[in-house]
């Protein structure tokens, strides 16, 4: 890097159009439920994430069979993803249970999820966790040293 305060590459991920705030729950109904009456719109349940075999999950370079209940809330161009995850060793576990509910990660729509994974690690920001979904697929990456935050790659194959 050029020095501590900056990024060394500009204008990495290509985008700067944020998708996604990822916030962390220990109850999913009930957080749903009080977000949809918040707001006054319709609860839109949840959906569990594929298991490893299928979303090819990895936490640390290693396989996980985390798995996570997710409630997403569209809200304009920007979407709420609520995330309860399960015991299995994960981002999403780690940070919860270091942290307790609340924001997780902002995320962005990006293409070329391989180069953008190597283009960040070179800037000394680490793959955390990647795995797929049905349509694409995610990588968290550690980018706490210089933007405080945990972003998610999405990278959607339409």
């Amino acid at each position: 890097m050029a020095n501590n305060d900056q990024v060394a590459e500009k204008n990495i991920l290509g985008t700067n159009v944020i998708a996604q705030i990822g916030i962390l729950v220990h109850d999913i109904e009930k957080t749903s439920q009080a977000y949809a009456d918040f707001f006054g719109v319709k609860n839109p349940g949840w959906s569990l994430t594929d298991t490893v075999d299928k979303a090819e999950t990895e936490y640390k370079g290693d396989s996980t069979e985390a798995r996570a209940k997710l409630a997403f809330f569209d809200m304009g161009s920007l979407q709420l993803e609520l995330i309860e995850p399960d015991q299995h060793p994960s981002t999403w576990r780690e940070y919860l249970d270091e942290h307790g509910e609340g924001p997780h990660h902002i995320a962005f729509i990006i293409k070329g999820m391989k180069e953008k994974i190597t283009l960040m690690e070179r800037n000394q920001m680490p793959l955390m966790q990647k795995g797929e979904y049905t349509g694409g697929r995610y990588a968290y990456m550690d980018t706490f040293k210089d933007l405080k935050i945990i972003l998610e790659l999405l990278e959607n194959d339409n």
